[in-house]
């Protein structure tokens, strides 16, 4: 009975080590170099993450900043997926327009973003 315990441990162990490798402080995947270029900027997601963002930020600083477009961006897996996002945007009250770097991390089973960062570039 204790040997087909033991044997049973260390099927289990041998499974779950290669998922347990994967973990890195608690996000799973991504690390260095894992982030993938966005294609398409004019994907409805991927634009939608911007506004959330300009939304986001404008909540945050009393600014009135626009969304113009998604001038470039990047994915990465992390607990949710994470979007390293350029954004040009403009005041509210027809200023010059500018790029923003925004980071945005949507988890998407707990229907949730959240802006990390937000900066003029």
């Amino acid at each position: 009975m204790m040997m087909m315990m033991m044997k049973s441990l260390i099927c289990i162990s041998l499974i779950l080590l290669p998922l347990v490798s994967v973990v890195e402080g608690g996000r799973l995947g991504g690390g260095y170099g894992s982030q993938k270029p966005i294609k398409n900027l004019s994907d409805p997601n991927v634009v939608a993450i911007a506004k959330y963002a300009i939304g986001e930020h404008n909540k945050q600083s009393k600014e009135n900043l626009v969304f113009v477009k998604v001038v470039e961006g990047t994915t990465q897996v992390v607990s949710g997926t994470k979007y390293n996002l350029k954004i040009a945007g403009k005041s509210g009250g027809g200023g010059k327009i500018q790029n923003y770097e925004a980071v945005v991390v949507e988890k998407l089973w707990l229907h949730s973003k959240s802006l990390e960062s937000f900066k003029a570039v």
